[in-house]
């Protein structure tokens, strides 16, 4: 750019530094501004599936995981345990789980994709309360003397079997939801991807 006679060179020279650094300053200023609208790692790792290992996990047993900040519980049952769950369908107040919205291997007698393994969100459908497992059968469960095992909730009192079914004429309205789950392998679970229950 030549500079003639009708324009001064010093001041094109400063209106074009200070425009670019204005432009500069201007990026540099909107960069954090505009990150703020992506999703942090944790908001990221909140919602993100859970893999979940069962390979130590004897029959019998439970472990909890997490995954959306809710406790997962992954029920290794017994063939006393599931041959026990055909005994209470007329206990229950939703034996197939057809009231809720559940995913498709979930409607069936042991709602699970593999019967010995449930896998459910451990939260009481009345409140939010989290239930206690109780696996003891009979009178010493202190639930009641015909009691098979399953779940207590101590803060009203509804009871869940096995299956994560509620009893009839409990606070609790609905059975436990059962969270979308895939298994990786015979040892792994993945909780919080559905790949219809394969």
């Amino acid at each position: 750019m030549s500079c003639d006679d009708k324009v001064d060179c010093g001041r094109r020279r400063l209106l074009v530094a200070t425009a670019t650094v204005g432009g500069v300053a201007g990026v540099a200023t909107a960069i954090p501004f505009v990150s703020t609208f992506a999703p942090s790692e944790r908001a990221k790792s909140a919602g993100a599936p859970v893999e979940a290992d069962i390979s130590k996990l004897a029959p019998g047993q439970m472990m909890t995981v997490e995954w959306r900040g809710k406790p997962v519980w992954i029920i290794h049952r017994t063939k006393e345990m599931l041959d026990n769950l055909t005994k209470l369908d007329d206990k229950m107040a939703d034996p197939k789980s057809n009231r809720l919205m559940q995913p498709g291997y979930a409607k069936n007698e042991y709602r699970s994709i593999k019967p010995e393994y449930l896998v459910a969100i451990g939260i009481c459908t009345h409140l939010g309360c989290s239930p206690t497992e109780k696996f003891t059968t009979g009178a010493e469960s202190g639930v009641t003397a015909d009691w098979q095992g399953g779940f207590f909730c101590p803060c009203h009192g509804s009871i869940f079997d096995l299956a994560g079914r509620v009893y009839k004429s409990m606070p609790a309205p609905d059975n436990l939801e059962i969270p979308p789950h895939v298994y990786l392998s015979d040892a792994k679970i993945l909780i919080g991807e559905d790949k219809k229950g394969a």
